[in-house]
């Protein structure tokens, strides 16, 4: 697929550097040279210096014959304008953009046919305040993701010692849960995947990936891990976009306090929340965090705009004695370096927003696409469509697909029945089955088998 991206801040290389490994013919624009030399020189794709907007740069990046252009620049405005100027003089089948703006993105008026012709619209900043939501409401997950518009559910967990399920065999999981059908779609044992089987033994540490029903997706995490206390008392450090927008979510469910440096956007924020108390101050002062009772907060959320002062204000609060920390950290080196060892969450915002767009560059009909472990694996949720002659799923048992090595399927929603895979489960057209993938190199693939051949048409 030849796809052209505006932008080369974190967002656009994330997503160059993803869809680079998937042999794609990708192009980048922006108007900073050194950073795409940069880019240039790490990976397999071609870059044009200019104004993405510019309908002679976009030229100059190929964009007559791109099958997509994704705008992901710093601005709203030059965002959709390209996706204006792609569709009316280039006739490009497929433009996204990334919009900042509340006033762009409930107006569809703006943002359809008539206007500025984005297909997708896509805000990091609600993706992420989502995306921190789903922790707060599952405090011992690693991570939280929703498949079939909530019927499924897949969380990430730490095993720990002592756990019913650790030191015990895999398929010892249904002795425990008899009336539960779940499933351990993958284990993390440090940086290495293991494909889990029946007599695959969990061990303490283990990072573990599991898929159940929604209702029953608790009852799992017991099986693996101490359930902590349901959390009351938030702290959020940073009052940007992103601390607003989760101030605003949390604000009436949670007691929540936000701590932002700056006074003019104090007052901003005191005019647009209800109940969340804002403070004034820095938020690595261990005297405010001190003063604030930083030690009863059930989680602390750095989300300020300085990676390292991120860092900093989570380790003074998990030191002072708050019981979880999540971390927003932009440079992918620290996340990899903190993930686990003193905060307890180290989140990308650029893999965190990144599944959204890769959902709409896969081949196939893939409603869903999570990035996991800061990229290095993927789930994603495909529909099978079809029949047995022109799909390589419909009619056939797990066991009778061909999976590439790394990739397995986890589990099968059919309607409103959710189907826990196992070797005899017969896929049928338009199930929605969810793939794990360890490899990334194995995407193609995977995609492949749930393209119909061209005689069903």
């Amino acid at each position: 697929m030849k796809i052209v991206i505006l932008g080369a801040g974190r967002v656009g290389t994330s997503l160059a550097e993803s869809l680079v490994s998937e042999h794609n013919d990708i192009t980048v624009v922006d108007l900073d040279e050194p950073r795409l030399r940069e880019l240039q020189d790490r990976f397999d794709l071609r870059t044009v210096v200019g104004s993405g907007s510019h309908p002679s740069v976009m030229k100059d990046a190929g964009i007559e014959d791109a099958d997509m252009m994704i705008a992901v620049t710093q601005s709203d405005e030059i965002n959709l304008v390209a996706c204006k100027i792609a569709a009316q003089l280039f006739n490009v089948p497929t433009r996204i953009a990334r919009v900042r703006a509340t006033e762009f993105l409930l107006n569809e008026q703006i943002l359809g046919p008539e206007g500025f012709c984005a297909d997708l619209c896509i805000c990091p900043e609600q993706i992420l305040t989502d995306y921190i939501a789903k922790l707060i409401e599952f405090p011992e997950a690693l991570q939280v993701l929703e498949f079939a518009h909530g019927k499924l559910t897949m969380v990430a967990v730490r095993a720990f010692q002592g756990g019913p399920l650790v030191g015990h065999q895999l398929q010892d999981l249904r002795a425990h849960m008899p009336t539960v059908d779940a499933r351990v779609a993958a284990i993390f044992r440090g940086d290495r995947p293991i494909v889990p089987e029946g007599n695959t033994v969990i061990e303490p540490g283990d990072e573990v990936f599991c898929l159940a029903a929604t209702h029953d997706i608790r009852h799992v995490m017991r099986e693996l891990r101490r359930m902590d206390k349901p959390v009351r008392r938030v702290m959020i450090a940073g009052g940007g976009n992103i601390g607003l927008r989760l101030a605003r979510a949390l604000e009436r469910d949670y007691s929540v306090k936000i701590i932002e440096y700056n006074k003019r956007r104090c007052d901003l924020l005191n005019s647009r929340l209800d109940r969340a108390l804002v403070l004034q101050g820095d938020v690595t002062d261990e005297g405010l965090l001190e003063a604030e009772n930083v030690a009863e907060m059930d989680i602390f959320i750095a989300v300020t705009n300085d990676d390292e002062n991120n860092i900093m204000a989570s380790l003074l609060a998990k030191r002072m004695g708050a019981r979880r920390v999540v971390t927003l950290i932009n440079r992918r080196a620290y996340v990899d370096l903190l993930q686990a060892d003193r905060i307890d969450i180290a989140i990308s915002p650029a893999q965190a927003t990144i599944g959204t767009l890769l959902a709409h560059v896969r081949r196939g009909d893939v409603t869903q696409v999570h990035s996991l472990r800061r990229g290095a694996a993927e789930a994603l949720e495909a529909v099978v469509h079809g029949d047995s002659k022109s799909c390589r799923l419909v009619g056939r048992r797990i066991e009778q697909i061909e999976l590439p090595a790394g990739a397995t399927i986890g589990a099968v929603v059919r309607g409103e029945q959710v189907i826990m895979a196992h070797h005899d489960t017969v896929v049928q057209p338009e199930d929605h089955v969810i793939v794990f993938v360890t490899d990334k190199k194995t995407l193609p693939t995977v995609e492949k088998l749930f393209q119909v051949g061209i005689g069903f048409f």
